[in-house]
């Protein structure tokens, strides 16, 4: 069970390890963009093209549950499905439901664990598998992989590093299960946090703090919202920059405009690939060609 593209490298690591998938779940097909254009999930892209059986059910009713009860799985993973499964769906399996879930639990249950362990400036993120019950990423850890998180590494990277770790974890953890000789540790819930579904007003730039926290929200951010500010009157998406630290300035002031050199409260950033409102996409370099930056002008 799965939407989002993190969590098709466990569909193809259980695929390539040899495990019967009997079926995919993942999300209704929805509209997309200005042309309402109907877009597949990731997972149901990557289920075809494997020739799986792919289900799409709104929510898990009887109808919905005695399909899954005729599959007779022995497990079910989840990974970024976005859905919490009710108690009948979660006593189906033989050997019970299992959840990838890209944060060091307890910390930052919910769902926006990647973004938030890079935004708040953590050195370290990983995975844990869990067995899964009915509360929000709660249940009892049967694996855990850590990982360090690089200065400019962006949610993509991080993502994408999580998702190959997590994918060969799961895989680890359904022999050990299988086995009996699955070792489960309980989670601390006065350790736990949660961060929920991202806004698009968490992308705004505030200067007036330090420079590596606008250089970790930038890189947080990197996929969806955006961190943004204002160039005068407009709207400035900021998609990649660099920690300047030998910089310092009134807190938004630019400091180069041959660089695109931003003052923080502490330190400095470049803005290295930049969108100004109703603009393409681009480098810092090709922009200023085309935007007169005045040293001195203050961004908010």
């Amino acid at each position: 069970m799965g939407t989002a593209n993190f969590a098709v490298n466990t569909l193809l690591e259980l695929v390539n390890e040899k495990y019967d998938v009997v079926g995919v779940f993942t999300n209704p097909d929805k509209p997309f963009g200005r042309k309402q254009e109907v877009i597949f999930s990731d997972v149901k892209k990557a289920a075809i093209d494997l020739n799986l059986s792919v289900f799409q059910p709104e929510k898990f009713k009887e109808k919905e549950i005695e399909i899954l009860k005729g599959l007779e799985p022995d497990f079910i993973v989840v990974v970024a499905y976005g859905k919490i499964l009710p108690k009948k769906v979660l006593e189906i399996p033989r050997f019970g439901c299992f959840n990838l879930h890209a944060s060091l639990l307890p910390k930052y249950r919910g769902a926006s664990p990647i973004q938030a362990s890079i935004v708040n400036c953590e050195e370290e993120s990983g995975i844990c598998v869990i067995a899964m019950t009915e509360n929000l990423d709660d249940g009892d850890i049967l694996k855990q992989v850590r990982t360090k998180i690089g200065l400019d590494e962006n949610f993509q990277e991080l993502s994408e590093r999580l998702s190959e770790i997590g994918s060969k974890a799961v895989c680890e953890v359904l022999k050990e299960v299988e086995n009996g000789n699955e070792k489960r540790i309980h989670q601390n819930e006065e350790d736990a946090t949660y961060v929920g579904k991202i806004e698009k007003n968490m992308g705004r730039i505030n200067f007036d703090v330090d420079a590596l926290k606008v250089h970790k929200l930038i890189c947080g951010y990197s996929l969806w919202p955006c961190a943004y500010c204002y160039i005068e009157d407009k709207i400035i998406k900021i998609y990649k920059s660099i920690l300047r630290k030998e910089y310092s300035g009134r807190p938004g002031e630019v400091l180069d405009n041959k660089n695109f050199i931003v003052a923080c409260k502490n330190g400095a950033v470049e803005f290295v690939e930049v969108q100004l409102q109703g603009k393409k996409r681009m480098l810092s370099k090709n922009f200023l060609n085309g935007f007169k930056l005045e040293k001195g002008q203050v961004l908010r």
